[in-house]
This record gives C-alpha cells, structure tokens and sequence, in this order.
C-alpha cells in the first residue's frame, strides 16, 4: 500500500505500510482497542484515531509501532487546525512523539522520512502563493486527515484548477484514489504531476507503489527508477525500490568501491598513499595510484583551470570521473599483461566505462559534497545516461513468474 510520506512542504501522512502493522513485542496477543485504533488509521481516520492511540501508550508506553502512529496521527490533526500557532505547538507535539517511538527502536521508513522533515519549531510552509488555492489545499487537507478522500479531493482538484503550476494538488488528487484502491486514476494524477516538475520524486514513488499494488512489477520499477534519478540524495527517494526488492526479494548490484588510497596536497607537495591490505601484484593496486595521482593533479592545478570562478577547491564529477578513467585503464593493462583478464571489481567497472556510464556511477556510488553539487546540471542533460546506469547495472529485473504471480 502507498505511504502518505511527509515530503516538503507536504504536511500530513496519513498511511502505513503494512509492516508498521505488526504486532510489537510488548504486547499482548490479542488487544480490541489496539486493533480498532489501528483499523482507524489504517483507513486514514487520524482525528479519530488519535484519542485510542494515545490512551494505548499511556497503558503501554513500550509499543512503538503505537507511538509512532500517535504521533504521525496527531501530525495529521494538525493540519485540520486553521489557527497557524496552534497548528506549529501540535506539529512539535507530533516530533517529539515520534522521537520517543525513535527512541524505543523504532526506525521505519515512515517514521524517519517523518522526522526527518518535521523542523524542530513545527514550522510549515505553504503549498501555493495562490490565497485561493492555498485555502483549498489547507481545507483538503484537513478534510483527508478525517478520513474524506472523496471530500479532500474535490478541493485539491480546486486548487489545481486556481494553480495549475502547483506540483502538491495533483500530487494529492492521485493519493486519495490510491486510498480508495483505484490505481489507474491515481496513476494519471502522478503523471501529471511529474509533467508539472520531473525533478521531485515524490509521484513517482507514489505511482510505482499503485502499479505495485495491482502487481505490475516491471512497471514500478521504472517509476522507482525515475524517483532516484529525480533526486538521488533524497533519503525518501528509495523507499519504494526497498518496498520493490521486498515484494520481488531482488537484491541491488551495487559496486562497493572502498578507496585504496590516501591523497594530501600540502605546500605544493604530494604525497599519495596506497592501501597497504592490497597486494602488490593485484592489478588494482597499480589502477589505485593512478587513481591518486590524478587527482592529486586535479587538486594542484586542474580544478582552478577548470572551475576559475570558484573560489576553493572541491572534488568534482570531473576529477573523479578522470581518476576513475585512470585506474580501469591502468589496472586492465597490467591485468593484460598478467595474462588474466579482469575480473570482479575491475571487470564490471571496465562494463560501466565501455558503457559510457562513468559519471552516473560516479554520481550514484562515489558522491561526496563536492560531487554531489554536480548532479543537477548533470541530470539536465543527461538523465537518459543515469536511468540507463541504474537499469542496466544496479536493479535487477523482476522475473516473469513474479510478475504473472502479482497480478
């Protein structure tokens, strides 16, 4: 089932997946209030299943799959508040609520992409500059934190009508068919909402957890695909290739790429270190320091050719995609004369480079900050390098037993 997340500015969560269903440890087998709470919000009732949910860690403070829906409910309450001061003092009540459910052990997607948005003030910012339409969002919300899609979504239609530039309205339109299990009307919704913004990842998401739920696997993956490549450095960004790889139980081919070398650059001097664990006559050991020596060119005198109009050096796309270039060309020429072609590590990196896909790899398994600055305009020219990097390299496809079993 979908994950109402709290994704900025979006202020209300109002499902969960099923694994925060589960009973905790500390309680007991059977527990009428606890289910019919839980019921309540399964359904999205969040007002209504605020009160139970309360009462049910007073009685047993221990349940953290309790607190946590305590408090992403009274974060929903929130957003049925018009007043804007009482709304923020419910929003921090929400946050420290969820800490507490944090505190007992609790680290479901849900919860962390909850706190992980929440600011510790409560603050809130709004969905529209549109009044009009701002009003109709807010009013929509409230009415889904009540457990009225049908209501809730005639306003959010409303607010897309006043906005249509507004990313959030048919955001929320598909959500709430989504929450009354027609996944084809949500899917349009998403659609439009991807067209509005294609570098958000939230309906994207959204929409591979509705082609998920009719079984459709292949097609959420590439919805799950598209989600990463919109913002790869958005935590929330992989939730539904997780719920993907648990529904499919696909593991991801990621390239563990441990540095095997130290660089410093100091008073125009270099010293480069190899990893003394790697052995002498391993092909990549030679790769690794050409590896640091150009970046240690890069660090002296590249970057500032490069990028004059910045005032300080930082590890760029550049630099570590030649650095990279220089260890596979390196280490596969004395693998050459070795007389054993590449294998493992070195192999698949010399797949990714014949593939012209350094740069995504770089982008997606070497980032740092200075790297990561470089996504953006990376991505505006050449997302269809990125997706296919992930496709082809990193998200097995679903077989097709699994497929014809979902649907």
């Amino acid at each position: 089932m979908i994950l109402r997340k709290l994704q900025f500015p979006i202020l209300l969560v109002i499902a969960v997946s099923i694994a925060a269903f589960a009973r905790s440890d500390d309680q007991p087998e059977t527990n009428p209030k606890r289910e019919h709470a839980l019921e309540l919000y399964k359904q999205g009732k969040l007002v209504d299943a605020m009160p139970l949910l309360e009462e049910l860690s007073s009685e047993n403070p221990k349940d953290a799959v309790v607190m946590e829906l305590w408090g992403a409910s009274v974060l929903g309450y929130a957003d049925t508040l018009s007043d804007p001061q009482l709304r923020k003092k419910s929003r921090v009540r929400a946050r420290s609520i969820l800490l507490e459910a944090q505190a007992l052990g609790n680290h479901s997607d849900l919860l962390e992409t909850l706190l992980r948005n929440l600011p510790e003030d409560g603050s809130f910012s709004a969905y529209s500059e549109n009044k009009d339409a701002e009003a109709a969002m807010q009013q929509a919300e409230a009415d889904f934190a009540r457990g009225d899609p049908e209501k809730a979504r005639q306003g959010y239609l409303r607010a897309h009508l006043l906005d249509p530039n507004n990313y959030y309205a048919p955001l929320f339109i598909g959500d709430s068919y989504f929450k009354q299990h027609q996944p084809a009307y949500a899917g349009q919704w998403f659609a439009e909402a991807t067209r509005i913004d294609a570098n958000k990842e939230t309906a994207y998401r959204y929409w591979g957890d509705a082609l998920l739920s009719v079984g459709k696997l292949d097609e959420a993956r590439t919805k799950y695909i598209e989600a990463i490549v919109a913002d790869p450095y958005n935590q929330s960004s992989w939730n539904g290739l997780r719920n993907w790889q648990n529904r499919t139980k696909l593991s991801l081919t990621w390239i563990r790429l441990k540095d095997g070398v130290a660089i410093e650059v100091k008073d125009g001097k270099t010293n480069i270190t190899v990893d003394s664990s790697l052995a002498k006559d391993d092909p990549l050991t030679a790769g690794w320091l050409a590896y640091g020596m150009s970046r240690a060119l890069w660090m002296r005198e590249k970057f500032a050719q490069q990028y004059p109009k910045d005032a300080s050096y930082r590890h760029s796309l550049k630099e570590e995609t030649e650095a990279l270039a220089s260890l596979i060309a390196v280490a596969t020429e004395i693998a050459a004369k070795q007389k054993a072609p590449p294998a493992g590590t070195l192999a698949t990196l010399a797949e990714i480079k014949k593939a012209g896909l350094l740069e995504p790899f770089a982008l997606l398994n070497r980032a740092d900050r200075g790297i990561a600055q470089d996504y953006a305009p990376y991505r505006d020219s050449n997302r269809d390098n990125i997706r296919r990097y992930l496709n082809e390299f990193v998200v097995p496809r679903a077989p097709a037993e699994a497929e014809q079993a979902g649907n």
